[in-house]
């Protein structure tokens, strides 16, 4: 899809086939289904349209010249050669470094700020909060103008603004600047992670993008457990304004990257295509599906901006999804300040040492990719008779058990010196381990479930979490300082207890649920007799049909 969410990428196997995403990917209708309802230009009156084949059929009798990609002639970004898949491949990869580490890397010296400055605590908290809150609201607004002028003009202007806006909190004086400047910086750079999924997809077929996506997921996961890693050196060997300079310079690395990648949207191309051609033959009639189907840039602001709200009210899986995402996602962001107490105010190490404490949660994200493979067989199995969303939840049924484990083993570990810290990193990488399993578990089920508004579902999500997870900084330190460290992580446990039932209720009742919604997709759950029987009915109602055409 060509607004397809960055969270579509790591569904196992594919949400949408090689084919739906083939013609998903030139019309960018977000809520693009099987079947269109289209408008006679002469009758007036509505008619049915079945694919996007019949779609362009349609159109063709109406005196229109569908323009498409020419295949051999290099006009599809996914005909290009591997040099270009790459150079964008990795380019989009480290726009995604870049917005990982920039959301944590200030995290290596949240006290030399407020020192130097001569501000609360609590304040220099808000250069984590003021970014993750930018970071959450930006795809509402961001999003649609990738739709409108393509995501090359996007990456360009977000990161240069990225870049600039970085610039203030290096130079502050005062607190106002340090935390608007880290608030138009998360705005900023919210706009390459709701394009890089669908760049990865422009370029790279599904049955190619394994190495494409192992770099990817690679920064877009490792990211925020580098920052404090890289932080924490420089904050304790150059100070607490290094660590923005350094992450200055690595923006305008980043920005300079952007100007030399190509378009790679479909419908921009090809809207591109039909320009020159409308130009040279004089023809008004060579058009694009897109500019046929287009609607109104109003329009889709307005469904960008509007409908994530309403799933987040009406969508019983998009509410309590959302929820569960945001208390992991809010976990995340407690331990760049939870870290610091365990290993540097209880055991004495220095920042720099505190900061490598987080490689344990990198390699409980790393080992739990050596999972999917084992998870393709689950879902295989779970399908054989047809694919359902609720197949997806296998490996959170299994996080959401290794998630408060690892919390209670953080709460009665980090708070006593006399533990040995290989302890407390223990629980670290059980972390990182559950909230992968977690994280691409859940959002392919709503990815699944709501395949025709994913991009909507996504927004919602990623709005609620992100501003879930920028409360966070403000609470964290008195939570753990008054509450004591063990029962302050005692309560974090307990919560990851209390909503452990969540998968399974959906996957218990997830279809009925969906049946119930007009915007969920209606998969069904079928037994091998009910397979069976569906079969046998397919095969008298279609006697002539081949069975792979049904």
């Amino acid at each position: 899809m060509p607004s397809e969410p960055i969270e579509a990428e790591f569904a196992f196997p594919p949400v949408l086939s090689a084919e739906q995403e083939e013609d998903f990917r030139e019309l960018d209708v977000e809520n693009l289904s099987p079947e269109f309802t289209n408008v006679d230009a002469t009758t007036h009156v509505p008619r049915r349209v079945h694919t996007i084949h019949e779609l362009e059929l349609t159109r063709t009798k109406e005196g229109y010249h569908i323009v498409g990609f020419e295949k051999g002639k290099g006009e599809d970004p996914r005909e290009w050669g591997n040099g270009k898949k790459w150079y964008i491949t990795l380019t989009t990869a480290t726009l995604c470094l870049a917005v990982a580490i920039g959301s944590s890397i200030i995290t290596g010296d949240m006290v030399g700020p407020t020192k130097e400055l001569k501000i609360q605590q609590e304040i220099t908290n808000l250069t984590v909060t003021c970014f993750v809150m930018g970071f959450g609201i930006g795809p509402l607004f961001m999003a649609p103008l990738s739709e409108v002028f393509g995501r090359r003009p996007v990456y360009m202007l977000s990161m240069f603004l990225y870049f600039i806006f970085t610039l203030p909190s290096a130079l502050a004086h005062n607190s106002a600047t340090l935390v608007v400047g880290r608030m138009l910086a998360g705005l900023s750079a919210s706009a390459p992670m709701c394009n890089i999924g669908g760049s990865i997809a422009d370029v790279w077929a599904v049955e190619n993008r394994g190495a494409p996506m192992a770099v990817f997921s690679a920064t877009l996961f490792a990211g925020p457990c580098i920052g404090p890693m890289v932080g924490g050196w420089i904050g304790q060997l150059a100070g607490w304004r290094w660590i923005y300079w350094v992450l200055f310079i690595f923006l305008g690395v980043s920005f300079s990257l952007t100007l030399f990648i190509p378009e790679t949207l479909a419908p921009i191309l090809l809207r591109r295509k039909a320009e020159n051609l409308r130009k040279t033959t004089g023809d008004e009639r060579y058009r694009t599906l897109e500019e046929l189907e287009k609607r109104p840039f109003k329009e889709i602001l307005k469904a960008a901006l509007i409908r994530p709200f309403l799933m987040l009210v009406q969508e019983p899986i998009v509410i309590f999804m959302s929820c569960y995402l945001s208390f992991v996602y809010s976990l995340l962001y407690l331990l760049f300040f939870a870290f610091p107490i365990a290993f540097g105010e209880i055991r004495g190490f220095s920042p720099g040492i505190t900061g490598l404490t987080f490689v344990s949660i990198m390699l409980g994200i790393f080992f739990a990719g050596f999972f999917v493979p084992l998870q393709e067989r689950i879902y295989a199995n779970a399908t054989r008779n047809g694919s359902y969303p609720e197949a997806r939840l296998y490996p959170m049924m299994v996080g959401c058990f290794i998630l408060p484990s690892a919390l209670m083993i953080f709460a009665f570990t980090g708070a006593y010196a006399h533990v040995h810290w290989i302890a407390v990193c223990i629980s670290g990488f059980l972390f990182g381990f559950a909230m992968i399993l977690i994280y691409v578990s859940a959002n392919s089920y709503i990815i699944d479930s709501y395949s025709a508004f994913a991009a909507s579902a996504m927004a919602a999500k990623t709005l609620l979490r992100s501003e879930i997870g920028a409360m966070v900084p403000l609470f964290v330190n008195q939570m753990f300082h008054h509450m004591h460290f063990q029962y302050a992580g005692l309560l974090l446990g307990l919560i990851g207890f209390v909503i452990t039932p969540i998968p399974f209720f959906f996957f218990k009742y997830g279809e009925k649920i969906r049946a119930r919604s007009s915007r969920a997709s209606q998969g069904r759950r079928l037994t091998d007799e009910e397979a069976k029987r569906e079969n046998e009915r397919e095969k008298y109602d279609f006697p002539d049909k081949p069975v792979a055409a049904r």
